[in-house]
Order: C-alpha cells, then sequence, then structure tokens
C-alpha cells in the first residue's frame, strides 16, 4: 500500500482521507493542532450549516467566476450527497426555513466524533502538532514537531490548510510562501465573508452596536441581497452583508471606499411609505410617529438619523415624500475591510490553472490540493463547506487515479 500524506484535519482534508483509505490507500493525517476539526467545530457552535438545498443551478452560481471549476466535482459529491453521508454517520440532516440543511443535533461535535470514528476504523493515522514547513532537498514533507523537525517520505500528498482566516484555529496562510517558491500561481489571500468599517458617531455606536437589522435588502451598485445584518461597534457585519462581501471589498480595496444602501422596508414602495408618513404626529415624538406608522425598529430610525446628519439636515426638517424615500434608501459609507482573521472565510489561493482535472498542482506531480486553499469565494450558507468536502473527494479520487497511473508506467 502506497503512503499518502494529507496535511490539514479540516473538513476538505478529512474528506479526502476518507476517500484515499476506501481506495486502499496508507493515509496520515497531519495538522498543526492538538486535534482534528478546529475550524469545523467552530464553525458548528451556532448550528453547523453543511449545504443549501435550492436547485443545483442557483447553487454553483453562489461560486461566481469559479463555478465551471468546481461544477464537477460538486456534481460528483452533491449536496444530496452530502446530506447522504451524514446521514450515514449517525447524523440526519432536516432543511430550515431558510433552505440551508443543517444535521438534526445542530451542532459539529457529534458529526466529527463519528466520523474521526469511521476514518480510525479505516487505518486513518493522525499526526497532530505537526507544522507543515514545505519540502526539503529530496522532496520529503518537512514538519515542525514537539520533539523538532520531521522529515516524511510520501508516495503522493493532499494540501489542505485552509485560507488565511482563523489563524488561531490553524488556517493562517503560512503554505502561500511554500509554494510561491516552487512557482506555483498564488492569487492574493482577502478577507471574505467579513464585516466592514463605518465611521459611526459615537452616540448611534454606543446606543446601538450589537443591534441587528432584520428583513432589509442591502444593495451596492447591481447586486442587492435581502436578510439580516448587525450593528457592530466598528462598523456592520452578518449574513446579507457577507452575501455582498466580494463587491463591497474590491470597492474599499480599489478605491477606499464602498456604498451601502440599506432598505428598511422592501417590501414598501415609496408611494405606501409616502401615505403611511403623511399622517398626523400629534404630540409623537419622529422617532414613535416612524416606528408606528412605518414600523421601523429604532436601530433603523438611528441608521435614519445618521443619514440626515451627515447629509446636513435633520429628520425632522424632512417632508414625507422624502422620508419615505430615505427608508428604503439609507447611503451607509463602508471605509474599511474587517483584517483577514476576522473573516469567516478566505478568497484567493492557488489558482485553478495551476491544477489539472483532478486537483493536482501541475508544477508538484503527485502534490493535490483542496479546499479554501482554492482560489474560490462564497457566501455564508452551506456553500463554504460544501465545496471544502466535495473538492476534498476530488483530491483524493485523483491520487488515486495518479497513483493506479504510476503503477502501470
Amino acid at each position: 500500500m502506497t503512503a499518502v500524506a494529507v496535511i490539514g484535519a479540516g473538513p476538505a482534508g478529512l474528506m479526502a482521507a476518507e476517500v484515499l483509505a476506501q481506495g486502499g490507500a496508507r493515509v496520515t493525517v497531519y495538522d498543526a493542532m492538538p486535534s482534528a476539526g478546529r475550524k469545523f467545530l467552530m464553525a458548528g457552535r451556532g448550528g453547523l450549516n453543511l449545504t443549501h438545498s435550492e436547485p443545483l443551478p442557483q447553487f454553483m452560481a453562489r461560486y461566481r467566476e469559479a463555478a465551471p471549476k468546481l461544477q464537477a466535482a460538486i456534481e460528483a459529491f452533491s449536496p444530496d450527497g452530502l446530506r447522504a453521508w451524514s446521514e450515514a454517520l449517525g447524523e440526519p440532516t432536516f432543511v430550515g426555513t431558510s433552505g440551508r440543511v443543517f444535521p438534526k443535533a445542530f451542532k459539529a461535535s457529534p458529526l466529527l466524533r463519528a466520523w474521526l470514528r469511521r476514518l480510525d476504523a479505516a487505518g486513518v493515522r493522525f499526526a497532530f502538532r505537526h507544522r507543515w514547513t514545505g519540502w526539503d532537498g529530496e522532496g520529503r514533507l518537512q514538519f515542525q514537531t514537539p520533539d523538532g523537525a520531521r522529515a516524511i517520505a510520501a508516495g503522493a500528498t493532499v494540501l489542505a490548510l485552509g485560507g488565511a482566516s482563523w489563524p488561531r484555529l490553524g488556517s493562517d496562510g503560512a503554505w502561500v510562501d511554500y509554494l510561491a517558491a516552487r512557482g506555483v500561481a498564488i492569487s492574493k489571500l482577502r478577507p471574505a465573508n467579513s464585516g466592514f468599517t463605518v465611521a459611526w458617531s459615537d452616540v448611534f455606536r454606543d446606543r446601538f452596536e450589537g443591534q441587528p437589522l432584520k428583513g432589509v435588502a442591502l444593495t451596492v451598485g447591481a447586486h442587492t441581497v435581502r436578510g439580516e445584518a448587525m450593528i457592530t461597534r466598528s462598523g456592520i457585519e452578518g449574513g446579507a452583508i457577507y452575501a455582498l462581501s466580494a463587491e463591497l471589498r474590491e470597492a474599499v480595496l480599489g478605491i477606499g471606499q464602498a456604498r451601502l444602501s440599506i432598505a428598511l422596508r422592501p417590501d414598501l414602495d415609496a408611494a405606501a411609505l409616502t401615505t403611511r408618513l403623511s399622517g398626523t404626529r400629534g404630540k409623537q415624538s419622529l422617532a414613535n410617529f416612524l416606528r408606528k406608522a412605518a414600523q421601523l425598529s429604532p436601530v433603523g430610525i438611528g441608521l435614519m438619523q445618521e443619514a440626515a446628519i451627515a447629509s446636513g439636515r435633520t429628520l425632522a426638517a424632512l417632508s414625507p415624500a422624502e422620508l419615505a424615500q430615505l427608508v428604503n434608501a439609507i447611503p451607509v459609507q463602508l471605509t474599511g475591510v474587517a483584517p483577514i482573521d476576522r473573516a469567516i472565510s478566505t478568497a484567493g489561493g492557488i489558482a485553478f490553472d495551476e491544477l489539472d482535472a483532478d486537483f493536482m498542482i501541475r508544477k508538484l506531480p503527485g502534490v493535490f490540493a483542496a479546499g479554501e486553499m482554492l482560489d474560490w469565494e462564497a457566501p455564508t450558507g452551506g456553500y463554504l463547506l460544501q465545496a471544502s468536502f466535495a473538492t476534498g473527494a476530488a483530491a483524493g479520487r485523483g491520487v488515486l487515479a495518479w497513483l493506479a497511473q504510476s503503477l502501470k508506467s
């Protein structure tokens, strides 16, 4: 049996190890952390979103320009396939109201424990506290361990080291330099599914930090997303922001800022809002009037006040028609991107042109790559894990095919 090294004990690496073990390879998984699946467990803290139930054409569109490169891998290990895999591990899944797919246990730890038991039964070995540091002069894998440097010879290698978000959980992007030194083209790692900074006033920041914006529509350029966002002390984050993070990030990095438009009542048009806001206010404060007449939350009204002040006016000075227009077009200027180590995931990575159809790095025969190391990004909602699982499985199959071909030749 050929010895195969899998470097990285996240979803992509573990899935590659499973496919390899099933194919008869002798597999050792190496990871810098003391245990497997650290980031996977973190992702499951709020309910493990494994994948999404939407039809595959819409699903694939979430990967934008990388979709054609990921299509075959995701078709081979599809959302339905991932659900069946989870159920086979004793963790059946369900579809939430948003179409997202979760294990019924709603957390990652039972699934990970069952998975590790199955990998152990299949003969997969683990070597933790092994930090990969590239190759030595003889082509062996180099690791830094608590007992010093160690060199390992492997018949093939799967790299599944993640991106550069959550470095304390093992994904620190250190691998970029090792591959770049071998001539592998790598798109710069950038934060994805990240928050953005906004210069809130002290009054707004102190009052509304941590407050959610629910049922809003966010627009940047031609892109609009419905969902939720959260006001933070330094800016704004949340699911709807993450869905637009690629456009927002590129604007901020390109021209230093991005203009986000927030619609608080996206299901009401300007005429309907104007009618509601043309009523008699009486002795009510403006905030109470807006809350009752347009069903606006305090944080939404606060956003309107921020926008009015920034324009040199006050809310009280706006006509009903102007208030109605502002309700569904609150301008928010984003001034920066949250640091990459605060992002949920990473954009950038190994260029797909560097890989063959089996996810082998062309310049490094026998070395395959999977997961967030590759140059793709997707919003939260199950797409991140799905592509990590699917490319891990594809890399595992690629190794088996390459080894079989090597034996023939």
